[in-house]
């Protein structure tokens, strides 16, 4: 057994907040059965949306793609099982305020018949890594952590760096979340495959596995396989239960005691990071040719029956998925999509499971929140802030829309976990105020970057008809220096044309 090793750097802040993860982890992962229907959002990644490539009527096979990605960031999305597309259409999603999204809706016809499976299996080690990065581009693949970054271009993104370490994050921080830990003690051997999958296509030597202290079963089972391999490429890691560890930046820096700079990405340090979940997608697709129509998630919380991990098709409702885990108990007041701290509290359980979608909590009650208070400047959210913001300041700046000192003060940086709030004694919304400004940011940048882009049209089209009159000028001096040579007649006659062609413009 691979022993892990615990040197770690220094992480600012966090909080140690109560699990509430025994719940869904006292069995096995449980498998829902294929519903009716399916319903999949042409758009479940960071980036560009895909565009359908079937249309109403179409019969399709499980894995077939279905939306190809449009533009440079973008995934596919591909046929969770095999039926007929019923609808193209607007469907509720798990967005903030109840949005909705495009969807391509699969009648199923329980056969869940598959494309056929002949891939690159065994001989993965034969490609290259550009074949690696092109094969993995196929699969719809996005990071399952959260972020759902596609995963062929976060990589495509890291080999134009210099890269030290591939780090594999099974630091599940949030409470009540625990899909990555049932997935690690589970399917341990496919996470490591996608790790050395992974590696060649990165050419790299080495990969941190990392697991927080309180999943130690996780751990033995991760140890072993490691073990068996011996592949010495590969370094068990543990780090302490802190939320937010978890975080990609956190992360860096409590393995590599690298810090990540403002506005900047691991690979800017030496590092890439992917979730447990994402390798083992990748281990899937490459060895079974298996694109991602399937996801592991937690199904917990006091308004369950009985809370579970499951493993479900992308596009099965909420509802479905909390019927097969025994429905709701008769005090269920809450939906969250996500965990507690950063996930969507939505109104209906229509909407579908997507690839991000790592929890379905249902609360039997909302948590007490008190009045909110005037600010007192305790400075108790600078403590906590793993950033090392001034949650204090960047909240002044926020009333005042102070978009100038906003972004002096680091909030881009600012990663949404919660911290604040929690400890927040005037009970101020920070996170929630925070959301609201950054997007007021972004929604200024792209007024700004709109502006630019219109006063270049404008400025291209003065310098265009500027070249044009002077083009034309030019040919009536010639043509006039012509005819003054040729006699009176011609011009008249040059006279004449340059008159038709005033009235014309």
């Amino acid at each position: 057994m691979s022993a892990p090793t615990y040197d770690l750097g220094k992480l600012h802040g966090g909080l140690r907040l109560a699990a509430h993860k025994k719940q869904s982890t006292s069995e096995a992962i449980q498998v829902v059965p294929l519903p009716e229907q399916l319903i999949l959002p042409i758009t479940q990644h960071a980036g560009d949306a895909a565009q359908p490539i079937v249309d109403i009527g179409d019969r399709v096979l499980k894995g077939q793609l279905l939306a190809d990605p449009d533009g440079l960031l973008g995934a596919g999305v591909h046929a969770s099982s095999s039926g007929k597309i019923v609808a193209i259409e607007p469907w509720p999603v798990s967005r903030r305020y109840g949005d909705t999204a495009p969807c391509i809706v699969i009648e199923c016809d329980g056969e869940d018949r598959a494309i056929d499976a002949a891939g690159i299996a065994a001989d993965y080690e034969q490609l290259s890594p550009d074949q690696l990065l092109a094969r993995i581009l196929q699969g719809g693949i996005v990071g399952l952590g959260g972020a759902v970054f596609p995963t062929a271009q976060k990589l495509m993104q890291a080999i134009t760096c210099e890269l030290d370490y591939l780090i594999l994050n099974g630091v599940e921080c949030e409470p009540y979340i625990s899909c990555d830990d049932m997935l690690m003690r589970e399917h341990a051997g496919e996470i490591i495959g996608g790790a050395q999958i992974l590696l060649r296509a990165l050419a790299l030597d080495v990969a941190y596995v990392v697991v927080e202290s309180d999943k130690p079963e996780a751990i033995r089972r991760l140890g072993e396989v490691m073990g068996e391999l011996g592949d010495e490429r590969l370094i068990l890691k543990q780090v302490p239960t802190i939320y937010p560890s978890g975080g990609e930046d956190q992360l860096v820096q409590l393995v590599t005691n690298r810090e990540v700079p403002s506005g900047g990405l691991p690979t800017d340090v030496g590092c890439l990071v992917q979730n447990v979940g994402t390798a083992a997608a990748i281990h899937a697709w490459i060895r079974r040719n298996e694109p991602l129509v399937s996801r592991i998630t937690t199904v917990t919380g006091d308004g369950i029956a009985k809370p579970m991990n499951v493993e479900a098709r992308i596009g099965t409702t909420v509802a479905d998925i909390v019927s097969f885990a025994g429905g709701y108990t008769e005090h269920a007041q809450q939906l969250i999509i996500g965990g507690p701290m950063t996930g969507k509290s939505v109104t209906t359980d229509k909407v579908p499971l997507v690839k991000a979608t790592n929890c379905i909590l249902v609360l039997s009650e909302a948590p007490a929140v008190g009045a909110e208070l005037p600010c007192i400047r305790c400075g108790d959210c600078a403590a906590v802030c793993p950033i090392q913001l001034l949650p204090q300041q960047l909240f002044w700046y926020a009333c005042a829309d102070d978009e100038e000192k906003l972004r002096r003060y680091g909030l881009i940086d600012c990663i949404e976990c919660g911290c604040c709030d929690l400890v927040c004694p005037s009970h101020i919304p920070l996170t929630a105020d925070f959301r609201t400004a950054k997007a007021r940011i972004m929604e200024l940048a792209d007024e700004k970057a709109r502006a630019a882009r219109a006063r270049q049209r404008f400025e291209a089209r003065n310098a265009r008809l500027e070249s044009e009159a002077h083009t034309r000028d030019a040919e009536l001096s010639r043509q006039k220096e012509s005819a003054r040579k040729a006699g009176p007649d011609a011009i008249a006659e040059i006279l004449k044309r340059k008159q038709e062609q005033s009235d014309e413009d």
